[in-house]
């Protein structure tokens, strides 16, 4: 028997809680892994709540992040001892996932759990420190160096913004922070933003071109925000867009594309390929000060992950959310 969180939904209602449940109501895997720690993410808080329709199977074990050690593998690049750690693929949505103190899953979507990283510090950069750092790396791929001018960060005082912004500024980046809670300011000044923006000033309708300031970005809001950044991007900038916190539409025009040949990637980390997850985490190794994951990460027990769901979709936890699964 083993603790997690399951989510129901029936006649009764849809409702998230903690159980015991039996090893043998795991779901299909060549990968058991005794489960040492996952995470909250915004995803993970949609479907804790229901207010957003990330579950499409059930019952189901939420967390779209885990770190544990394998106890059974029949997959040829793991045997039990590994350790081992998960984001994405689909798990927490529809495969059991990691707010569990078991999982079962398939061994190709497991990556190594970098020597460099606790089980603890590698949950606090967890689904949203590899984002950003798919998102740097997708502006380097682009060919934004430092010397070309300011990276602005929106939603700077999330996961995704917590990480990109140490990991930029570590790279030598002139980083500025667009947050809806100024009173962070300091928090995001320690971690590398060299100027904070209120939120107000992005996320209602703008010109089609405003004046060109960025060199490139790093988006997770989406909507009037996302096209007020492209809209006051650079000639031959990059915006990076990983997320949707204010929405899924994009009330833009194409002349930023067309007139000053902004480039807009997409950056998506759930079914990412293997080889550039490895290569993310890698370089999270060494352009991640992890002095600054204490500072970004607050950890809670299992129990706690159900109303810290509700807390994060209403904007009141800053950085990231770790959950020791054994507390």
């Amino acid at each position: 028997m083993f603790k997690a969180i399951l989510i129901e939904k029936d006649d009764n209602g849809y409702r998230a809680a903690i159980q015991e449940l039996d090893e043998a109501m795991l779901p299909a895997g060549d990968v058991t892994v005794l489960v040492s720690h996952s995470t909250v993410n915004y995803k993970d808080g949609l479907a804790i709540t229901g207010k957003g329709p990330v579950v499409r199977k059930f019952p189901m074990v939420p967390g779209i992040d885990l770190v544990g050690i394998v106890d059974e593998s029949s997959h040829p690049d793991f045997k039990a001892g590994d350790s081992v750690l998960l984001n994405g693929w689909g798990v927490g949505e529809v495969h059991w996932g990691g707010l569990a103190q078991r999982a079962r899953l398939k061994g190709d979507w497991l990556i190594p759990l970098p020597a460099q990283f606790t089980a603890q510090q590698a949950m606090s950069i967890g689904t949203a420190g590899y984002t950003a750092m798919l998102c740097v790396m997708a502006l380097e791929k682009q060919g934004v160096k430092p010397s070309d001018g300011e990276i602005v960060v929106t939603g700077a005082a999330g996961g995704v913004g917590s990480v990109a912004i140490a990991v930029l500024s570590k790279l030598g980046y002139q980083v500025v922070a667009v947050t809806g809670r100024t009173a962070d300011a300091d928090y995001l000044k320690s971690l590398g933003a060299m100027e904070i923006l209120d939120r107000s000033q992005f996320n209602a309708p703008g010109k089609p071109l405003a004046k060109e300031r960025w060199a490139g970005a790093v988006d997770v809001v989406g909507s009037h925000t996302l096209a007020n950044i492209c809209a006051s991007t650079k000639y031959r900038g990059v915006v990076t867009a990983c997320g949707l916190a204010a929405g899924m539409d994009f009330p833009a025009t194409v002349a930023p594309f067309i007139l000053r040949g902004v480039t807009l990637v997409g950056v998506d980390s759930v079914m990412c390929p293997r080889p550039e997850r490895i290569q993310a985490w890698r370089r999270l190794t060494t352009d991640l000060d992890v002095g600054k994951l204490e500072a970004i990460s607050t950890e809670i027990g299992l129990a706690q992950a159900i109303p810290m769901a509700a807390r994060l979709l209403n904007g009141e936890v800053r950085g990231r959310v770790v959950v020791d699964v054994n507390q």
